[in-house]
Parts: structure tokens; C-alpha cells; sequence
């Protein structure tokens, strides 16, 4: 990778964000910038701080993860977040998914998993551990009205569906498809609105539980 994406990390455990460090650190192409023990020690920092990827915890004190992202986002609606949750975090995921974050992370990633859910989110997809699927999929799935008609796609959203699964932001999709980002954008639109999902995770785990996609 050409040129570095720069990492912040955001914690209330000194320990945790050391073992973090330390497995960023032998990714080349990550550039740690900073870390904040807490959501408004966050806020100060990318006031004065360039950022390309935030890794953020969702329980700390001062201020939470949730509160801080909705700011950060609010302040930089284009910022790329991933939340760092715990197995027991169910409660809390609903709330950072609607403040805008772009993937999660179980707290015990891997090294390979980590790169890559940095790499996708870096580049405008979403990313979530596996470990999390049940949660993702029995959300969405149960908001959906058991009564409703069969909802139908068309071959063109199908292999929208396909690509977003597999990782890629818009402008890779238009690619692949030889179509245009704004096409794109609009599929994606009416995928939305057939679904009855409100975001591309909620998209994603619908379309994995209805087997609309391989992965």
C-alpha cells in the first residue's frame, strides 16, 4: 500500500490499546497518530489530528463511544470508525450502528483480521467479525414483518449484493460492473428501501440469513 492509513485508537484500558499497538505495529501500513482513553479526550484529538480509520471502544467514562461518534460524524461526516465490542456488547451495537460506525471488532482480533477490516473500512466498505453475525442477522431479520409478500431482486442487485459482501466501496462495485458510481448509489438506495434495512451492515446481514449471497 502506497501511502499509510493513519490510526487512532480509543480506549479507557491502557493495557488493551498497548496490545493493540502492538499488533498494528507489524502491519506496514499503519501509522498510529494517537489514542485517547476516552470519547471527549477523542474529540479534542482529530480537532488537531488527521485520521484515516478510528478503532473505537464503546464503554469508557467522561464520555462514551456512541456519544462520541455521533459527534465525530457530525463533525466529519465522512470519518471511518470501527467498533471494538465484547461478546456481551449486544445491548450497545444497535446504538453505535445508528451513530454511524463503519464495521465492529470483537475486542480479541486477530492480526489478519484486523488488517483487513482496516483496509475494507479505509476504502468505503463495512466490515464486521464473524463472531457477530448471529447478532447482525437475527436483528435485522426480526424487524422484517413476517406477513410481507416475498421481497424479489433483480439479477443487477443480486450481484451489487455479491460485491458489498465481498468488501467493496462504490467505486470498485461501479468497476467491476462497468457501471457508474451514482448507478450504484441508486441500487443500493433500492435495495434499502426493499429490505427495509437503514444501513449497508443491516443490508449485508440480511442478504447472508436469506442466502442472496456466498461467502
Amino acid at each position: 500500500m502506497d501511502q499509510l492509513i493513519k490510526i487512532i485508537i480509543v480506549d479507557d484500558h491502557e493495557i488493551f490499546r498497548n496490545g493493540l499497538k502492538m499488533v498494528l505495529g507489524k502491519l506496514d501500513y499503519i501509522d498510529i497518530v494517537g489514542e485517547a482513553s476516552n470519547g471527549q479526550e477523542f474529540l479534542d484529538l482529530i480537532r488537531t489530528k488527521a485520521v484515516d480509520v478510528v478503532l473505537m471502544d464503546i464503554e469508557m467514562p467522561v464520555m462514551n463511544g456512541i456519544d462520541a461518534t455521533k459527534q465525530a460524524v457530525k463533525e466529519h461526516p465522512d470519518m471511518k470508525i470501527i467498533a471494538l465490542t465484547m461478546f456481551n456488547d449486544d445491548d450497545y451495537i444497535q446504538s453505535m450502528m445508528d451513530a454511524g460506525v463503519r464495521g465492529f471488532l470483537i475486542k480479541n482480533v486477530g492480526k489478519e483480521t484486523l488488517g483487513k477490516a482496516i483496509q475494507t473500512v479505509y476504502k468505503g466498505g463495512t466490515f464486521y467479525s464473524e463472531e457477530l453475525f448471529n447478532f447482525f442477522t437475527k436483528k435485522f431479520t426480526s424487524a422484517q414483518k413476517e406477513e410481507a409478500p416475498e421481497t424479489t431482486f433483480t439479477s443487477r442487485e443480486k450481484e451489487i449484493l455479491q460485491l458489498l459482501a465481498e468488501g467493496l466501496n462504490n467505486k470498485e462495485i461501479a468497476d467491476v460492473l462497468y457501471i457508474s458510481e451514482r448507478t450504484v448509489v441508486g441500487h443500493k438506495s433500492n435495495l434499502l428501501a426493499k429490505t427495509g434495512c437503514k444501513n449497508a451492515i443491516g443490508l449485508l446481514a440480511y442478504a447472508i440469513k436469506n442466502k442472496l449471497v456466498i461467502i
